[in-house]
């Protein structure tokens, strides 16, 4: 006689159960965790700046830093859930920079010398890459200051950013010549401990 099959009670051992795409949202961020992540976004994209600014082909180099600078503003809208718009951005940054980077003028002009065979491009290898590392990081911190007070692309003013800018323009220059004195005293010092153990 053959045994009538039980009735199932619930999921087998062996089958797979899945949870519906509902149930995994992901938790939100805190104000803190997003203006920690903003600070990382602002400073990589200051560098890759700084990058940008030693391809040395005239007008291309300032084409691909605007590049750098319109997507770190579209990933800082996404941080702070900002909508963005390409068009905006792209007016908002050149306005910022026109305005209030007086730095955007030997911009072009470190670019440009990178026309002039050989000596140019290597003049132009010291000034555009911290020029334009610079730049995008006055923009990004303005940018950031204004979408922590709940501010969106559509109220963003630039001249209400000069003073802003200009600081932490500073701050990046003095940053940057700070890790470079620092580097240089630890070789030193590496140096003439060398020195010492060879005498």
């Amino acid at each position: 006689m053959a045994q009538k099959p039980q009735a199932s009670t619930g999921p087998e051992k062996n089958e797979v159960t899945t949870t519906s795409p509902a149930t995994t949202e992901t938790p939100e961020l805190t104000p803190e965790r997003r203006d920690e992540l903003a600070e990382q976004l602002v400073d990589r994209f200051a560098l890759w700046s700084g990058v940008a600014g030693f391809i040395p082909v005239a007008v291309v180099d300032v084409v691909v830093v605007a590049g750098v600078q319109l997507q770190m503003l579209r990933r800082l809208s996404q941080i702070y859930g900002v909508a963005f718009s390409e068009n905006r951005g792209k007016a908002l940054i050149a306005s910022l920079a026109g305005s209030t980077i007086p730095a955007t003028s030997a911009l072009g002009a470190a670019s440009a010398i990178k026309a002039i065979p050989f000596v140019g491009t290597i003049a132009a290898g010291f000034i555009m890459p911290a020029l334009s590392a610079g730049a995008t990081y006055a923009i990004g911190k303005a940018f950031v200051r204004h979408f922590q007070s709940g501010g969106t692309l559509l109220d963003f003013n630039p001249p209400d950013y000069r003073e802003f800018i200009k600081e932490h323009k500073d701050k990046w220059v003095a940053r940057v010549k700070g890790s470079t004195s620092r580097s240089s005293s630890s070789d030193g010092a590496g140096s003439t401990g060398a020195t010492a153990a060879s005498s």
